[in-house]
């Protein structure tokens, strides 16, 4: 990032004193303002055209690898759950790969992941074992909760995800708390809260918002637009579409990123977490994404018309990546062939550890249980 970039969220007038800036007739920052609006319209255009060359082949290869592990994992995962080895709910995360992998590059030690039930691709992002991840969707003594959290309650301490919720929206005030916790204590550190359009209607996203800016805590409020609360779209379920502005009755700065490329999430969210952990309290970044399959496994999808769900593939985020790559002559179509065999393997190896791993023990039905 250029100096110019990092510098598009300093502000003569802190949000934080938004009541005296009010009092002095100072102008607050506006949660309309656009990140755009810092440039010229050709100079931004410039700015992002030549932006994957702050990456070498290494770092952009490496993206291309985390988001194709997301997708060949959730394909995998849909597979199982059609043989019967997966129970319960499966929500795949199949074509919102850029969101998950973009934002993890912005991510320093101690940073919080936290996020609704949508959360493999989540926990593979951080950096999370992937074997015991599949173990945990099979329900085996391996998984990362022991086999007794399923697709919907992931769990990494080690690697600070949160979860992992199943109750919609319940992401957003435990994101606001491991944030309150971080200003307690004094940590120059994000949580990044998670959600889905869908939960963007929910009563306590918005105790939540006001709670956060009240104390002007360090939370990214990441809204993971894909079009649809499970099947009804947002045009029918939203007074707004423009969800990054829910913020402004609480003084919250949003904007729009387009989330399905990796290196949009990354050019445009990086200013957003520098103005989070400058100590300006929350921001609202929503990621306008889609979703290739329904909303979970048992979801049909048909509620979208084929030529939609194609329309939307044809801006896939591992294709433009890899397409942006070989145009720019960083790499060749024999270093993504490498990879691809690379992540099959792998995905092999994955499938194979969680199908030998054993079932819990009868002895664990009841620990770990908080009465």
């Amino acid at each position: 990032m250029t100096k110019q970039n990092n510098n598009f969220f300093d502000r003569k007038k802190n949000i934080s004193e938004t009541n005296e800036s009010k009092a002095n007739g100072d102008k607050a920052f506006n949660p309309k303002d656009r990140i755009e609006n810092n440039y010229s319209k050709s100079e931004n255009i410039t700015l992002k055209n030549n932006f994957i060359k702050n990456f070498n082949k290494e770092q952009l290869l490496n993206f291309y690898r985390e988001m194709l592990l997301i997708r060949r994992f959730e394909e995998k995962a849909g597979q199982l759950y059609g043989m019967g080895l997966i129970a319960g709910f499966c929500h795949l995360y199949i074509g919102q790969e850029a969101i998950a992998t973009g934002m993890h590059h912005t991510m320093k030690d101690g940073d919080k992941v936290i996020t609704t039930y949508r959360d493999h691709g989540h926990m593979l992002a951080v950096g999370s074992d992937p074997k015991k991840i599949m173990a945990e969707l099979m329900g085996r003594k391996d998984g990362s909760s022991k086999g007794k959290g399923g697709s919907m309650h992931l769990f990494d301490l080690d690697r600070h995800f949160y979860g992992g919720h199943g109750i919609v929206g319940a992401s957003v005030p435990i994101g606001a708390g491991l944030a309150f916790a971080d200003k307690y204590l004094n940590r120059n550190n994000v949580t990044y809260c998670y959600f889905g359009d869908g939960a963007a209607h929910q009563g306590q996203v918005y105790e939540a918002f006001n709670m956060a800016k009240l104390w002007n805590l360090p939370v990214l409020f990441i809204i993971e637009n894909n079009h649809y609360a499970m099947g009804t779209s947002l045009a029918r379920a939203s007074s707004v579409d423009e969800l990054h502005k829910r913020g402004i009755g609480f003084n919250i700065p949003g904007v729009k990123i387009n989330g399905m490329n990796v290196l949009d999430v990354i050019y445009d969210s990086q200013k957003c977490v520098d103005y989070v952990r400058a100590g300006n309290g929350p921001m609202i970044i929503e990621m306008d994404t889609y979703r290739y399959r329904g909303h979970s496994m048992s979801d049909p999808a048909n509620y979208r018309s084929k030529e939609e769900v194609n329309c939307k593939k044809e801006q896939d985020p591992i294709d433009i990546l890899r397409s942006e790559v070989l145009a720019n002559k960083i790499a060749n179509e024999e270093d993504f062939k490498k990879i691809d065999d690379q992540i099959k393997n792998q995905i092999n190896e994955i499938v194979e550890f969680s199908k030998n791993s054993p079932e819990p023990d009868e002895s664990e039905l009841m620990t770990e249980i908080y009465n």
